[in-house]
C-alpha cells in the first residue's frame, strides 16, 4: 500500500468536509449577526461580510473545489485497491462503496452538522479561505457555469444556480416540518418569492368591475357614487372608459363639496380629480409595490398591450397576493338562495340565472342568457356598467334589485329577486 496516496486521499476528504461545513455555516449564518459581530470587531468578521455580499460568486467556487476533492480522493482509493486487487471489477466496486460512506459522513451529514449548529466559529476560517479559492478559482467557474448554461435548455443562471431563492426556500420548509414556522407563515413567505413572478393582470380589477364617472358630472354627484359604492378613490373618465383622465378622492370631494354648498355654484369633477398613474399589464407585481411605495400612489391604472384601459390595481391587491384575500365582516357563508316570502328571495350575485330560473320556475331565453351565466353578470350588462345598491333590472318576469356589495372591493355580494305580479294578482310574462 502506498502512504502517501492514502495521506494525499485523507487530505482531499478533510479538506472537501471543511468545505461543505463552510457552506452549510455560510447560508445558516444570518447578515445580522455577522454585522454585530464587525461592530464586536472579531477576527475575520470583515471577510465573512465580504463573502456574504457576493455569496454565490464564493459559494459557487466552494461546490467547484469540494467536488474536486471527492473525485480525486476517489480516484487516489480506487488506485490504492487495484494495485492490491487483480481483479478490476472487485477494485472499484470496493472503491464504490467504501468512498460512498466515506463521503457521505465525512462530507454529506458531519461537517454539514457542525457548519450549521455552530455557524459563527465555522464561518471566518471558512471565509478567509474562500476569498483565496475565489481569487484563484473565479474566472474559471465563471467559465463553466457559462458552459452549463449554453448546453442547457432554458434561460440559466448567470451566476449559477447554486445559491438561489429555491435553497431559501427549502429552509422554510424545513422549518416548517420542524415546527419553527407556523404554516400560515410559511406560506406567506412562498407568496413573497412568487411576487416577482406574478404580473399586474393577474392581479387588478378588470374593467368590467370598475366603478366610475364622467368629467363632466359636478362633486355632488361624485360624492354620491362614491358614497353608494363605497369606494373611496373613483377614476374619471373622458370620451370613454379607455379614456382615463383622473382619480377623485373621497376626501377632496368632501372638501369641495362643502365649498359648492357654501358658494352656491357647481364644482366639476375635473376640478376636483388628481393625476392618474398608468402600468402595463405586464409588469410585475413586486416592481410595481416598490414603485407605488416609493412615489406615495395607492391606486393605478392598468392599460393592455394597445392603450386601452384593462382595469385597476391597488397597493392592497397586491397585498392580498402575499395575506390572501381580505374579506370583511359581512361575508358569509350562507345559503345561495334565501326565500323570504312566496315571490321573493335573497340570492347570490353569483348564482347562475338557470338555477334561479328553476327556483322560480320560470325560463329565460337563449338571447337573456347570452354572453353571462350569472345573476350579477346579467345585471352589469343590462345596466351597462357595475351595479351599485338599489339598481334593479327585469327579465322574465322577475325584477332584480342590488342590495349590499361585499369584500374589499366592493363586489356585488346579494341581489333581492322579486316576482312581478300584476294588479290582477297575475305573473307578468
Amino acid at each position: 500500500m502506498n502512504p502517501i496516496q492514502v495521506i494525499l486521499a485523507l487530505i482531499f476528504v478533510i479538506f472537501a468536509g471543511f468545505l461543505a461545513g463552510t457552506e452549510a455555516a455560510l447560508t445558516s449564518i444570518s447578515r445580522y449577526r455577522v454585522d454585530e459581530m464587525v461592530e464586536a470587531k472579531q477576527r475575520g468578521a470583515a471577510t465573512v461580510k465580504q463573502v456574504l455580499a457576493d455569496a454565490p460568486r464564493y459559494l459557487n467556487v466552494i461546490l467547484f473545489v469540494r467536488k474536486a476533492c471527492e473525485l480525486t480522493a476517489t480516484l487516489l482509493v480506487a488506485l490504492i485497491f487495484l494495485d492490491h486487487i487483480k481483479s478490476q471489477t472487485i477494485a472499484l466496486a470496493y472503491t464504490v462503496g467504501l468512498m460512498l460512506v466515506v463521503l457521505y459522513v465525512l462530507v454529506g451529514v458531519g461537517p454539514r452538522t457542525l457548519g450549521k449548529q455552530r455557524p459563527e466559529t465555522w464561518v471566518r476560517p471558512g471565509a478567509r479561505v474562500a476569498v483565496m479559492l475565489a481569487f484563484i478559482l473565479g474566472p474559471v467557474t465563471r467559465i463553466l457555469i457559462g458552459i452549463g448554461n449554453a448546453i442547457t435548455p432554458g434561460k440559466g443562471f448567470r451566476e449559477g444556480p447554486f445559491a438561489s431563492a429555491e435553497e431559501l426556500k427549502d429552509l422554510v420548509d424545513q422549518a416548517r416540518e420542524r415546527g419553527l414556522v407556523e404554516e400560515d407563515e410559511h406560506e406567506m413567505i412562498h407568496s413573497v418569492f412568487e411576487l416577482g413572478e406574478t404580473f399586474v393582470r393577474e392581479l387588478m380589477v378588470p374593467r368590467t368591475e370598475v366603478v366610475w364617472i364622467e368629467s363632466d358630472r359636478n362633486v355632488r354627484q361624485a360624492l354620491s357614487l362614491a358614497l353608494r359604492s363605497g369606494f373611496s378613490r373613483i377614476p374619471v373618465i373622458g370620451e370613454s372608459v379607455d379614456d382615463i383622465v383622473g382619480i377623485v378622492y373621497l376626501k377632496d370631494l368632501a372638501k369641495r363639496a362643502q365649498v359648492e354648498q357654501q358658494n352656491g355654484a357647481q364644482v366639476p369633477v375635473s376640478e376636483a380629480m388628481r393625476p392618474a398613474t398608468f402600468v402595463p399589464e405586464s409588469k410585475a407585481a413586486d416592481e410595481l409595490l416598490r414603485e407605488m411605495q416609493s412615489q406615495q400612489i395607492h391606486m393605478a391604472v392598468v392599460i393592455d398591450e394597445y392603450g386601452g384601459t384593462a382595469g385597476l390595481i391597488t397597493i392592497e391587491d397586491i397585498l392580498e397576493e402575499i395575506v390572501g384575500e381580505i374579506e370583511d365582516e359581512y361575508d358569509t357563508d350562507d345559503s345561495a338562495v334565501e326565500w323570504l316570502g312566496e315571490n321573493r328571495a335573497r340570492v347570490f350575485a353569483r348564482v347562475h340565472l338557470e338555477d334561479l330560473a328553476s327556483e322560480f320556475d320560470v325560463e329565460f331565453t337563449d338571447e337573456q342568457l347570452s354572453d353571462v351565466d350569472s345573476v350579477g353578470g346579467y345585471m352589469a350588462k343590462e345596466l351597462g356598467r357595475v351595479p351599485l345598491p338599489g339598481s334593479h333590472v327585469e327579465v322574465g318576469g322577475l325584477r332584480f334589485t342590488a342590495e349590499r356589495p361585499i369584500g374589499r372591493r366592493k363586489r356585488l355580494g346579494t341581489v333581492l329577486v322579486e316576482r312581478l305580479i300584476n294588479e290582477e294578482g297575475e305573473e307578468n310574462e
